[in-house]
């Protein structure tokens, strides 16, 4: 018996192509500044680690859709911290960490060959990833004029961006919903970013004032990884439409895609407290100051970054010969050609970095 196994052909991992100027980094005599990646380094708050302990002796399967709690936790901060109203915990739907389904997004929602996924020029390498799992023809897109005739199944938005930090208005937003229905196109809205502002304001795709008070065909994607420092406990949420959201559910169920039960426990914890939040931003808002005021001492050029983990910095030389300056330093960040061709003369430079590591880059780019 024979077939074709190969599977989609996806692009290679980005971070892996950073080997050699990681190893040239570690080799500084006071250690690598590792500002490649967005991970958390600051201790998950005790909280929330009280919730995941509280739950950790019960046995029995977890459900698919959460627990009651945790869809009324997360309706309630989203009106909270971002002024999205009339949410119903039904269409609440926890996932396994933000990446898991960004990646199989496309696929869940039926996304097929011939169908065209938008998604930012400038995006998160998984946005293309997923539509490429799913057989989909991927369009980078900087404006909605470049799709021309094209009705993209699928359209991704990202605002707060990553890498950029650019923000998208309310009138941008508002463009994109009125356009993506009159086509039928779902617009899915990653908001991992959307609690860490600083020079601007920005909105969820469910904020009344871009969506209209109606869901119907919008799916805002959250991640409790930067704002409440759980990348390792993989929790994030989807929600919007109703009736998108029970048709992930169902598909979900039948994949056993379940986020663990001690984990939903942590985040009804961590949705429910406000507190940590702003003691998190205003960690990450003393590292921005500091790399940002080093970075343009040494001659770097900041571009967007008004929010988010990121510095969207350049010196307009190559990418690569960025990043090799910087690893000489002993500094690894990220190429901007890991998001797109045209972050060909940027890196994207994360403020998830302790304090102390933050201090030392700073130094460095200062000598």
């Amino acid at each position: 018996m024979t077939g074709n196994t190969a599977g989609p052909a996806l692009p290679d991992f980005p971070w892996d192509s950073l080997a050699d100027h990681a190893a040239t980094a570690r080799s500084h005599p006071d250690g690598v500044v590792d500002l490649s990646v967005g991970t958390p380094v600051d201790p998950v708050p005790e909280l929330i680690r009280d919730a995941l302990a509280a739950v950790s002796d019960q046995p029995g399967y977890p459900t698919t859709h959460g627990t009651p709690e945790l869809r009324q936790a997360a309706v309630d901060a989203m009106a909270r911290r971002f002024g999205v109203t009339g949410l119903d915990p039904v269409a609440v739907l926890p996932t396994i960490g933000s990446k898991e389904l960004v990646a199989w997004l496309p696929t869940l929602l039926g996304v097929r060959a011939g169908d065209v996924v938008a998604i930012p020029e400038l995006a998160y390498p998984t946005y293309e990833v997923g539509a490429l799992l799913a057989g989909a023809e991927v369009a980078r897109v900087e404006g909605l004029t470049a799709l021309g005739p094209r009705r993209p199944a699928l359209l991704w938005l990202n605002s707060p961006s990553n890498p950029t930090g650019r923000v998208l208005p309310v009138e941008h937003l508002r463009k994109v919903v009125d356009w993506a229905r009159e086509r039928g196109t779902i617009v899915a809205s990653d908001e991992c970013y959307l609690s860490l502002t600083w020079e601007s304001s920005a909105v969820s795709i469910l904020d009344p004032r871009v969506s209209g008070g109606s869901a119907e065909g919008l799916l805002a994607v959250h991640s409790l990884s930067k704002s409440s420092s759980l990348a390792g406990y993989r929790a994030g949420f989807v929600t919007g439409d109703p009736a998108l959201v029970k048709r992930l559910l169902e598909i979900r169920k039948h994949a056993g895609m379940i986020v663990p039960r001690p984990v939903q426990s942590a985040m009804t914890a961590a949705l429910s407290d406000d507190q940590h939040v702003v003691e998190q931003r205003s960690r990450y808002e003393a590292r921005r100051k500091v790399l940002r005021e080093a970075l343009l001492g040494a001659g770097f050029r900041i571009d967007h970054s008004e929010a988010g983990l990121y510095l969207w910095a350049t010196r307009d030389e190559d990418a690569w010969d960025t990043v090799a300056w910087l690893a000489s330093q002993g500094i690894l960040a990220a190429p901007g050609t890991f998001y797109g061709p045209t972050g060909n003369r940027h890196v994207r430079i994360a403020l998830t970095a302790t304090d102390e590591r933050i201090a030392a880059a700073a130094a460095r780019l200062a000598n």
